[in-house]
């Protein structure tokens, strides 16, 4: 038995809490899942149709990638051919953020400008390891338009190393409330 009114109080919020409506949501199972399959086109080589470029080398010299800045700007398709349909746009930022290895923090921006996603954007954030593994993995922490308060995971892997390119297979599994906020 509860002897005061303070832990009371205490008590209902902690009740009233639980019981919000992601609480709720998310308990109750009424996530709608969305697994989507799209393939990202990266092109590293010099000058100007680069999608990818470090922005920021790390101050501790060329063996290090330790502070190490860059920027993406990668083509979004619907296959993993060069002419297939394009969807949208893969952009973002790494850093460096391993004194020891070659492993950085990213946080990514999908922005779909076709297809049944138009106008709708997903944010991806994670740690990688550069060359890797073979599957990378990154939490969905967010998004816009259909995917407003998504969460999730995608698996990013290289299917095609083109020269002075890369195409890589992204599965997003997105899980966003069936009701709309």
């Amino acid at each position: 038995m509860v002897s005061s009114p303070s832990l009371l109080l205490l008590l209902i919020a902690a009740v009233l809490a639980f019981l919000s409506p992601s609480a709720v949501v998310a308990s109750s199972g009424d996530l709608k899942r969305t697994h989507i399959r799209v393939y990202v086109h990266e092109r590293f080589s010099a000058g100007p149709n680069a999608t990818v470029a470090t922005v920021a080398p790390s101050p501790l010299g060329d063996n290090s990638t330790f502070g190490e800045v860059g920027a993406l700007d990668d083509e979004l398709r619907a296959g993993p051919d060069a002419a297939s349909p394009l969807v949208g746009r893969y952009r973002g930022v790494f850093v460096g953020s391993d004194l020891e290895e070659d492993n950085y923090i990213s946080a990514i921006t999908i922005v779909f400008d076709a297809g049944k996603h138009r106008g709708s954007t997903l944010s991806l954030q994670g740690q990688y390891t550069f060359p890797g593994d073979d599957t990378l993995e990154r939490a969905v922490v967010g998004g816009t338009g259909r995917f407003r308060m998504a969460q999730g995971y995608s698996l990013l892997k290289v299917v095609d190393t083109p020269p002075e390119a890369s195409v890589f297979q992204l599965d997003l599994f997105v899980y966003t409330p069936r009701a709309r906020y």
